[in-house]
C-alpha cells in the first residue's frame, strides 16, 4: 500500500511539473514572427556580448539589456552574440531566437 501511495505521489508530481512546463511555453503566432522579422530587417541593431548568458528559449536576459519595441507586437527584441532574440519585456524571458 505504501508503495502504491509513493508511486501515485511521484506520478502526480511528474504530471504537475509537465503541465507547468507546457503552460510556460510561449507560442509566437506566425503573423507576429513575420512582423518582427520584417521590423528587424528595417531597424537593425548592433550586437552586444553577454558572457555567461545561455541563449535559449526560456532563459532570461539581464534587466540591464536594452530591449527594443516592435510596433503592434507584445514582445521586444535585441541582438546578442549576432543572434536576434525575441524577449517578453515583463519577464525578460527569451521566447524566440530568430535565425
Amino acid at each position: 500500500m505504501k508503495s502504491l501511495f509513493t508511486n501515485s505521489v511521484a506520478g502526480l508530481m511528474l504530471l504537475s511539473g509537465l503541465s507547468v512546463a507546457i503552460a510556460d511555453t510561449v507560442v509566437l503566432a506566425p503573423e507576429q514572427e513575420t512582423t518582427i522579422r520584417e521590423y528587424v530587417k528595417k531597424e537593425p541593431l548592433a550586437s552586444i556580448k553577454l558572457p555567461g548568458v545561455e541563449l535559449k528559449v526560456g532563459s532570461t536576459v539581464p534587466e540591464k539589456v536594452e530591449l527594443h519595441k516592435v510596433p503592434n507586437v507584445k514582445y521586444e527584441y535585441t541582438v546578442i552574440d549576432d543572434q536576434t532574440v525575441v524577449v517578453d519585456p515583463e519577464t525578460h524571458t527569451i521566447v524566440k531566437i530568430l535565425k
